[in-house]
C-alpha cells in the first residue's frame, strides 16, 4: 500500500491541523503510559522543520458528545511538553471563538493542542459540517491518527474532503509495516492468536487462513476450541455460539493445509483473581470448579519452537491474564520468543492493544520488528479492511 504524505513545500508556511491519537491512560490527572505521544512526534517534528505551524486534534475516552472534565486533553499537552520541552498552547475547544482567537494570538515556536474533538455528538457522526468548523481556521489536515483510522468520524474522514490532505508519518510506518505481513510475508509464517474472544478475530482468521502456514492459538479464546473439539473446560471463557466457527476452522485449517496448534497445558485457578491458588494441568484435565488463565511450559515449549522456525510472525491477543503476575508467564514467553525470532532475522509484527501493552510491558518492545499503535485499527487492517481514514490517501497502483 502506497500512501500520499506531505513534503516540505505542501506545509511550509501553512497552518497545519493534525489528527493525534493521545487517547493515553490518565491517573489523577497524570498521564501513566506516553507511547502514543511518543509515536507521532516524527511526523511533528518533520512539519515544524518544514515551517508549518502546527495545531493537534485528538479525543480521548468515551465522552459521550458532551463536556467532561473527566476526558480534557489539558494533562496530555503538560506530558507532551514535558517529553518535548515544545511549547504546547491548550485550547479549550476545537472549534468556534476559542480556537479563532488563539489562531490569531499563535507564535511561531509553539503547537496548538485543541480539545477532546468527541465533547462535540457530531465527530462520530461523520458530520460534514463540523468537519468544516473543524478545518475553518486551518490550511492543510495531516492524518497520522492511525489507531483512529478504522474510525468514519468528522475529524478522521470527513475533514479529507474540506482540506488539502496528506498522511502522516505514523500511519505511512504503519500501513508499510502491517503491509508486509498482510500482504506479502515470508514463509514460513505464523499467526499467534490470543485475547479474551473468538468473535474479535473470525474476520481476521478467515481473511488470513491462506497466507499462514501455522497458527498458535492461547488466551481465552483457545477454550471455544476445545469446546469445538469436545472437551470439557470447566469455568472457562467460551462463546458458546462461536463454536461452530472453532470447528468450521479446524476442518478450513486441515484442507488448506495449515497447522493449527492450541495449547497442550494450561494454568487454571478457582478464580480471576491475582492471588488465586493455581494449577498446572492438562486440557483434558481440566476440573469443572477452575478456569483456565494462562497456558503452561509445554505450550511455551511447542509455541516458541513453531516462532523461531519463521520467517514472518504476526501477534495479536495475549496468551493469558498478562495483567496479574501468576498468569503472565505464558504471553512473557511468546514475547521473549518475538525477541529471539527477530533477532535471528524473522520480521515480526505485533498487533496493537493488549498484545502491545504486553510486550512493553515485558520490555521487548524495541526488539521487534514493529509494535503497532492501533489495537482495532490493526485488526480491521489484518481482516483485509480499507480503513476509512487512510483510504482517502492510498495511492497504490
Amino acid at each position: 500500500m502506497k500512501l500520499k504524505t506531505f513534503l516540505p513545500g505542501d506545509v511550509s508556511g501553512k497552518k497545519v491541523l493534525v489528527r493525534v491519537d493521545l487517547n493515553v491512560p490518565l491517573a489523577d490527572g497524570k498521564v501513566t503510559d506516553s507511547t502514543r505521544i511518543a509515536a507521532h512526534l516524527p511526523t511533528l517534528r518533520a512539519l515544524k522543520a518544514a515551517g508549518a505551524k502546527v495545531a493537534l486534534i485528538s479525543h480521548l475516552g468515551r465522552p459521550k458528545g458532551k463536556v467532561d472534565p473527566k476526558y480534557t486533553l489539558a494533562p496530555v499537552g503538560e506530558e507532551m511538553a514535558r517529553m518535548t520541552g515544545w511549547k504546547i498552547r491548550f485550547v479549550p475547544d476545537c472549534i468556534g471563538p476559542e480556537v479563532e482567537k488563539a489562531v490569531s494570538e499563535w507564535k511561531d515556536d509553539e503547537f496548538l493542542l485543541l480539545e477532546n474533538v468527541r465533547f462535540h455528538p457530531e465527530e462520530e457522526q461523520n458530520d460534514m459540517e463540523f468537519a468544516k468548523s473543524i478545518s475553518k481556521n486551518f490550511d492543510v489536515f495531516v492524518m497520522d491518527a492511525f489507531s483512529a483510522s478504522h474510525r468514519a468520524h468528522s475529524s478522521t474522514r470527513a475533514i479529507a474532503e474540506v482540506l488539502p490532505s496528506f498522511a502522516g508519518i505514523l500511519i505511512v510506518k504503519e500501513t508499510e509495516m502491517l503491509s508486509v505481513a498482510r500482504d506479502k510475508p515470508q514463509k514460513p509464517f505464523v499467526l499467534i492468536l490470543g485475547g479474551a474472544k473468538v468473535s474479535d478475530k473470525i474476520a481476521v482468521v478467515e481473511n488470513m487462513m491462506k497466507k499462514v502456514d501455522t497458527i498458535l492459538i492461547g488466551g481465552g479464546m483457545a477454550f471455544t476450541f476445545f469446546k469445538a473439539q469436545g472437551r470439557e473446560i470447566g469455568k472457562s471463557l467460551c462463546e458458546s455460539d462461536k463454536i461452530e466457527f472453532a470447528a468450521r476452522m479446524l476442518d478450513e485449517a486441515d484442507k488448506h493445509g495449515v497447522k493449527i496448534l492450541l495449547p497442550l497445558d494450561v494454568i487454571v485457578a478457582d478464580e480471576f483473581k491475582p492471588d488465586s491458588p493455581y494449577l498446572l494441568v492438562s486440557p483434558d484435565e481440566i476440573p469443572s470448579d477452575k478456569m483456565g488463565l494462562d497456558i503452561g511450559p509445554k505450550t511455551v515449549e511447542a509455541f516458541t519452537k513453531v516462532i523461531l522456525g519463521s520467517k514472518t510472525v504476526l501477534w495479536n491477543g495475549p496468551m493469558g491474564v498478562f495483567e496479574m503476575p501468576a498468569f503472565s508467564k505464558g504471553t512473557e514467553a511468546i514475547a521473549k520468543a518475538l525477541a529471539e525470532a527477530t533477532e535471528k532475522g524473522s520480521f515480526t509484527v505485533v498487533g496493537g492493544g493488549d498484545s502491545a501493552a504486553a510486550i512493553t510491558q515485558f520490555g521487548y518492545e524495541n526488539k521487534v520488528s514493529h509494535v503497532s499503535t492501533g489495537g482495532g485499527a490493526s485488526l480491521e487492517f489484518f481482516e483485509g479492511k480499507i480503513l476509512p481514514g487512510i483510504e482517502p490517501y492510498d495511492i497504490t497502483e
